[in-house]
């Protein structure tokens, strides 16, 4: 599928489908079962021409899994739920069972996953404030086996419907996607920013915008650690925004006669 969006924008990245399938696509990337991986390095692989696929067994690490919409993985987490509320804010070696269990799942982690479990990694600051931003996320347990990113490019939209569609934009394209966001709206609050892990804000958010009416878009990227992830494949001065199938080609047929036609849009794209 050619994107008017993204031509006229001038995404240098293409966008990615987002679909549910209990089919895995031939020769799509894939994780390696039980292996660490970051979910944005197979996005950010889908947006340079590659398919990839995910299941219960290849989400690359538990958040990823949460944001893929495999359920509930902070329940897996090492030492329980509870150390990862720890481990999102103070660290686990602010109680005293947490100073036990990290001596016992050291041997499991990457080092900077360690360091993370004992000093925390500041996002939230208390754990009991974690736990409540875990209970409001929109966690849920898709019905299909596999999560696929695919090239918008190589998507037949009479054969396939994707959940989500995904763009990386730079500054510019994120002001020009929010205004064409809000182009045919009542509304001028089309767009949100969850605070949320990169996963989070490119599947379950989206995911809960596609059973809602208005639909929104879901700006990400604000991931501190999904930036850092990325940084070398795709740069630093991008962000994503997540779009619903339907919000997506509401878009797509508001670009024709839009300010992306008119001078101003012209000048924002003008090199200095």
């Amino acid at each position: 599928m050619k994107s008017k969006i993204a031509d006229s924008v001038g995404l240098k990245h293409q966008p990615v489908a987002l679909l549910w399938t209990n089919e895995k696509p031939e020769g799509a990337l894939q994780f390696k079962e039980g292996k660490w991986g970051c979910v944005m390095w197979n996005l950010a692989n889908a947006a340079k021409g590659k398919t990839a696929a995910f299941d219960r067994k290849t989400y690359g690490c538990l958040g990823g899994g949460v944001g893929l919409g495999f359920g509930n993985l902070y329940l897996k987490w090492p030492g329980g739920i509870e150390c990862f509320y720890y481990f999102l804010s103070t660290g686990n070696k602010q109680w005293e069972r947490g100073k036990e269990l990290a001596q016992k799942v050291e041997p499991y982690l990457r080092k900077e996953s360690f360091e993370h479990f004992v000093h925390g990694e500041g996002y939230v600051k208390s754990p009991e404030l974690v736990k409540k931003f875990i209970e409001q996320l929109p966690i849920m347990d898709i019905p299909a086996e596999y999560v696929v990113f695919k090239p918008l490019s190589d998507l037949d939209p009479d054969q396939e419907q994707p959940q989500v569609v995904i763009m990386f934009a730079d500054p510019d394209q994120l002001s020009a996607l929010v205004v064409l966001a809000n182009y045919d709206r009542e509304s001028r609050e089309s767009v949100i920013i969850p605070h949320g892990a990169g996963c989070h804000t490119i599947g379950i958010f989206p995911y809960r915008e596609t059973r809602r009416e208005p639909q929104r878009a879901v700006v990400g990227l604000t991931d501190l650690s999904a930036r850092v992830s990325i940084a070398r494949q795709l740069g630093r001065n991008l962000m994503t925004f997540s779009v619903p199938w339907k919000m997506f080609l509401e878009m797509e047929s508001n670009v024709e006669g839009s300010f992306l036609q008119r001078r101003t849009w012209a000048e924002c794209t003008c090199k200095e």
